[in-house]
């Protein structure tokens, strides 16, 4: 047995997966549930499945609010109502400082110019843009901001020339900023390679979510570029500020949709390949990159529809295909109901919808009724004839010597951002911290709002699914099924004599024919310890599912994980549910009301057993293998560990972190094994829970608190052995 290791005594050494599992002295076997269960083989979706259908009824209870609005009295108020839940998502915007716009280069053409810039829509934050000016008398002209869509040249793709370039030779200016990510502002650019990291979805998300967990998004800071764009056209003596429109397509009807949201100073929007329903998105393609994901957007009564009926009875066009990736049905149901609202307005002729027959992608049909909607609403009339444009190579239209501000000219980007509001997040956070006690009295109420934890107690059925018995102990087979086929697996390893103990055991289990992978089980059943290890939802037998999306990193979909920032449900939610649910069955049924729970995890679930603590589940300690220290690691870093972001919270900074769900355990026993090799054991991390180690010291409880660094496979046996004798 190895001595007690306490937070200030570090052993160094390095964390092995695996246990001496071939001396445990047992064939292999099959630890599958659902192998025998196969009405349930779509058990992989289930996570996917729990939050559309949370989300769903949010919007069929929108629907049935919009079904009342019968009067221009009826809309405005609703619209007034949207204004507000925009806002409370996306959050206030930052103060407006100098734009500082500096012109690099101008290129005089057959017709018109291009001046070649860039500008601050933050301190230090530069957008790189082109400005296509017809040529003429020194006159107010109609103009055009065009959204790129997610493409990594940004504006440069022929693709989106040719609009541009068509919308300037029939008179119209246009401005075209590079998107975050893309074009010239890729924030993860590898000047080896020549290129980012990332694809643009990924350069938005992978930093998106560090700006999630801090209570922000990319949402917010993609349409500040598009704010502040509207800014530096109003300071052109060209531009028309009562003739501004907005158009872009895919990425870029993002863009236009949402900016056009937020500022009424655009009189004519176009989003192009975007409009749908998020009823329809969720039902095919699923949520996308960051920025299209509006926090607590559904839980909040919002929907497509709500982007453009907010500006009513502004001039709106939604351009679609009938094959696109975002459904043309949802699409039509949009349109339908903005009818509704401009129609009360009296000014349904203002709502405009064509669709092509294509993919997703710009057609010759949807182009010409782009530029005669624009020709009409922003009193530019003219031939709508889509030409042949000679187009720029990419190059020409680089704004920096290099072509990237990363290499050029020095500018801060999204983790630059993130950075400093994980500074001011720490702070506040600190600051709480300085009256423990005050923090964890209110702690419960705080976590259960942000993550979205509602366990409900909700009934079902326990159905036994066999048994197979070894020298000391049986391994029995499970399945929890309630309504709206919610399932939930899960093994328990029952001594043939039982201790007072019973472990809760969570693990991304890949291999169910693996001795290995449940050698930490079968090394405590053998010591007496009931053992249950269950797969919850987007793991194990109930994980990964089909959807990876646009989002996907280290074998993590970030996708998934936005449908829970969607409808206000963490995934980390959805865990302490299970773990609710599965405790609720097994007390009954395997006599556990006089045991001692304690729970056990690796890797990431740390943080749903931390959560489940907090939440009322009576945990007697807890040990965490490998364990993600906090979510204060993941925002702090530019290069970050995907896999963890299951496990974190939109939000929960800076409100708590996981060292203070550390603290609200105490003092019940809490041991925290690092591994070595993750890069965990910096001081840093290790200075993260210096106030729950004084915390367990003010309470004479220093004993239940260690954090420490196994050596062995031998060390890490004495340590599981340790933990449950004491």
């Amino acid at each position: 047995m190895s001595k007690r290791l306490h937070y200030h005594l570090l052993i160094p050494g390095i964390l092995l997966i695996s246990l001496f599992y071939s001396k445990l002295g047992h064939s292999q076997t099959n630890y599958s549930v659902l192998d025998f269960w196969t009405y349930y083989s779509d058990a992989e979706n289930l996570l996917y499945k729990q939050q559309c259908e949370l989300s769903f009824a949010s919007l069929a209870k929108r629907k049935d609010s919009i079904l009342k609005l019968r009067s221009k009295t009826d809309w405005e108020g609703r619209q007034e109502l949207v204004k507000e839940k925009l806002l409370e998502s996306v959050g206030p915007f930052p103060k407006k400082t100098p734009l500082n716009p500096v012109l690099t280069q101008k290129i005089k053409k057959d017709g018109y110019s291009v001046e070649k810039l860039y500008f601050e829509s933050l301190p230090g934050v530069k957008v790189t843009a082109a400005f296509f000016i017809p040529d003429g008398e020194n006159r107010k002209m109609p103009t055009i901001i065009y959204c790129s869509g997610h493409s990594d040249m940004g504006f440069r793709s022929n693709v989106y020339q040719h609009v541009i370039l068509n919308l300037v030779k029939k008179g119209f200016a246009v401005f075209a900023f590079d998107p975050i990510g893309q074009g010239e502002r890729k924030q993860y650019f590898d000047e080896m390679e020549g290129k980012s990291r990332f694809r643009p979805t990924q350069e938005h998300s992978y930093p998106g979510a560090q700006l999630l967990i801090n209570g922000t998004s990319t949402a917010k800071y993609m349409i500040w570029d598009g704010i502040r764009s509207v800014d530096y056209l109003l300071t052109r003596n060209e531009v028309d500020p009562h003739r501004i429109g907005i158009t872009g397509r895919s990425g870029g009807g993002t863009q236009a949709s949402h900016i056009a949201a937020f500022d009424d100073r655009i009189q004519a929007s176009a989003p192009e390949c975007y409009i749908t329903t998020l009823e329809y998105q969720l039902k095919s393609g699923g949520p996308q990159d960051a920025e299209q994901n509006l926090s607590r957007g559904i839980q909040l009564g919002l929907d497509h529809a709500d982007l453009l009926e907010v500006r009513a009875p502004k001039p709106t066009l939604i351009i679609t295909t009938t094959s696109d990736m975002f459904s043309i049905q949802g699409a039509r149901e949009t349109y339908l109901e903005a009818q509704l609202c401009y129609k009360a307005f009296g000014q349904a002729e203002n709502i405009l919808m064509v669709e092509d027959n294509a993919g997703h992608q710009s057609t010759v049909k949807n182009r010409e009724a782009m530029y005669a909607f624009f020709q009409k609403h922003l009193d530019n009339p003219g031939s709508s004839k889509d030409e042949e444009i000679a187009i720029f190579p990419a190059e020409e239209l680089h704004v920096t010597a290099s072509g990237q501000l990363a290499t050029s000219i020095q500018s801060n980007f999204l983790f630059d951002i993130n950075s400093a509001l994980t500074k001011g997040n720490m702070d506040i956070l600190n600051g709480k911290r300085s009256d423990l006690n005050q923090h964890l009295s209110i702690l419960k109420g705080k976590v259960k709002e942000i993550s979205g934890i509602s366990p409900n107690g909700e009934s079902g059925k326990l159905i036994f699914s066999g048994q197979t018995e070894f020298d000391t102990y049986y391994l029995n087979k499970y399945l929890i099924v309630q309504s709206g086929d919610k399932i939930l697996p899960f093994i328990a390893f029952l001594p043939k004599q039982a201790t007072k103990q019973v472990a809760i055991y969570l693990d991304d289990i890949k291999d169910k024919n693996s001795d290995k992978a449940y050698a930490i089980p079968i090394q405590l059943v053998r010591k007496g310890v009931i053992v249950i290890a269950p797969d919850i939802p987007g793991f194990g037998e109930l994980g990964s599912g089909y959807l990876k999306g646009d989002a996907y990193f280290e074998n993590t979909s970030y996708n998934q994980w936005f449908a829970g920032i969607l409808n206000g449900k963490s995934t980390v939610a959805i865990h302490v549910e299970a773990i609710v649910t599965l405790l609720q069955f097994c007390k009954k049924e395997l006599k556990l009301d006089e045991k001692e729970i304690i729970g056990i995890s690796k890797r990431g679930f740390n943080s749903s057993l931390l959560h489940a603590a907090i939440s009322g589940v009576e945990f007697k300690g807890m040990l965490f293998l490998e364990p993600l220290l906090s979510f204060e690691n993941i925002v702090s870093e530019k290069i970050y560990s995907s896999e963890y972001i299951p496990f974190t919270v939109a939000g929960a900074l800076p409100h708590y972190d996981l060292p203070d769900l550390a603290a609200a355990f105490a003092p019940g026993k809490l041991m925290l094994v690092i591994d070595s090799e993750s890069g965990d054991m910096d001081t840093a991390s290790l200075k993260t829970y210096d106030f729950v180690k004084e915390y367990y010291e003010s309470m004479n409880m220093i004993s239940n608190f260690s954090i420490v660094q196994k050596t062995s496979e031998l060390e890490l046996t004495e340590l599981l052995d340790e933990f449950i004798d004491n």
